[in-house]
């Protein structure tokens, strides 16, 4: 493997570790705000149960998200100086807004969050945990923005080699943005709900029936199976929005070869670059125009349009389906999970299991769907304006090689750990080990005194 191909798996070994918390905390941040805001207006302590379990499940996956963003922005140095050379006056910005707007906010009031309560107010520990769940949105709005820009580049001109922003209103609602935050959004709503309703049922299972698990349980089952309809809906706009902007993307993602109407949807295939043909294909006729035109004449442009500046095949076409058919089965076990809770009231056995299983299903459509999104936009680092090949250094392969080994021993350690110190916080509050939230501080008798004779 040359340098190039070393370093993108080795950026890519990098952000898909990273992305893995984010995706968790975004939306974690407003589950925990539901249940302090039940807990408030009802009293009842199983809200506040939920709390303290998922609010230390938001603290280590925040700590993690910000030790594992530290070295992709290394990388960018390291490995990829051409992007910021080229781009920089649009990407640094947009960086630093985000640590700006996001990274302080959740980093001021964490703490509070984490440790205030019985120390502070209500009201203002309530008020930590909106503002932290406010500062993951803000961190996903600035990183989706240059993710986007990156797409669909607008807003922008280049002089001497240099691209300058323009507008930056024009840059900060680029074409492909809303569709693509709103999509991640989902994700992450997605991702938390079966890492809610996951614990949860470890926990039923290992024989806690308390009211917090049922609580949790049922909220995460519910934010699930409302939820992914929406995402299918919100994934038909970012597609067609995709073929209208990016359409060699389109055409990958679909194993099209050439430009046709009443185009097949694939359901299997094995894509042969070298022949420029697929083997092995099972398909649905017309229904892939039916889904990217809403016409069964639509025609799709085919990958030989776009000879020597079209994504790997093979890579960008299975993710895609695999991101669909994860996403078709959370949404078959959270409905079946949501019916037999209305029905039953508990879940039975092999429903809790199933849970179980899927606790990081959200995690597989994620990473299924960031692969659609990065190499799809392949040979380009940012769309028209720079090729990953023009970003790349000069650091030797070896080098490259020798870090790569190294990141991915690591990850795969932490990964390990970390999933086992989740479901070890799950069994603990089973087995009630949780340390109790401190009780509120009580006043000192004489102060108390002396303040009642004055």
């Amino acid at each position: 493997m040359d340098a190039i191909v070393l370093a993108r798996m080795q950026f890519a070994a990098n952000i898909s570790f990273h992305i893995l918390f984010p995706t968790i905390t975004i939306a974690l941040g407003w589950v925990l705000l539901f249940f302090k805001l039940r807990f408030n207006a009802t009293g009842d302590q199983k809200w506040m149960g939920a709390y303290r379990l998922f609010v230390k499940v938001f603290a280590l996956s925040f700590a993690l998200g910000v030790v594992s963003g530290i070295t992709m922005s290394f990388q960018f140095g390291t490995n990829w100086p051409g992007y910021m050379e080229k781009v920089g006056n649009v990407a640094g910005p947009l960086l630093a807004y985000e640590v700006l707007t996001a990274f302080f906010l959740e980093a001021t009031f964490l703490s509070i969050m984490l440790f205030g309560t019985g120390r502070v107010p209500d009201w203002l520990h309530t008020t930590a945990t909106f503002l932290v769940a406010l500062g993951t949105t803000f961190s996903a709005f600035w990183i989706l923005v240059l993710n986007s820009w990156m797409q669909t580049p607008v807003g922008f001109e280049i002089r001497d080699g240099v691209v300058h922003a323009t507008d930056w209103l024009a840059i900060l609602f680029n074409p492909s943005m809303p569709y693509r935050l709103g999509h991640m959004l989902l994700a992450s709503f997605l991702t938390a709900s079966f890492l809610v309703a996951g614990l949860s049922a470890y926990r039923w299972l290992r024989g806690d029936r308390g009211a917090d698990v049922m609580a949790a349980l049922r909220t995460g089952v519910t934010l699930g199976a409302v939820l992914i309809p929406v995402q299918i809906l919100v994934g038909d706009m970012h597609g067609i929005n995709t073929l209208e902007h990016q359409p060699a993307k389109v055409a990958a993602i679909e194993a099209n070869w050439e430009t046709q109407g009443r185009m097949p949807l694939l359901l299997f295939a094995w894509p042969d670059e070298q022949a420029q043909e697929n083997r092995f294909e099972i398909g649905i006729p017309t229904l892939g125009s039916i889904i990217l035109r809403h016409d069964p004449d639509g025609v799709i442009p085919g990958l030989k349009d776009f000879e020597g500046k079209h994504p790997p095949v093979k890579p960008v076409f299975f993710a895609f389906r695999v991101m669909v058919g994860v996403g078709m089965l959370m949404l078959v076990v959270s409905w079946a999970a949501v019916w037999q809770l209305r029905r039953r009231g508990q879940p039975t056995p092999w429903l809790a299991r199933a849970l179980v299983g899927m606790t990081f299903a959200g995690w597989v459509a994620t990473l299924a769907g960031w692969y659609v999104t990065e190499i799809g936009r392949q040979p380009w680092l940012v769309t028209g304006v720079l090729t990953t090949a023009d970003a790349a250094s000069n650091v030797a392969g070896g080098a490259i090689a020798g870090t790569l080994v190294m990141y991915l021993a690591l990850y795969v350690l932490l990964l390990a750990a970390y999933v086992t110190v989740l479901f070890k916080l799950a069994g603990k509050a089973a087995a009630g080990a949780l340390p109790p939230d401190p009780a509120p501080p009580q006043a000192n008798p004489v102060v108390a005194a002396v303040t009642q004779d004055r």
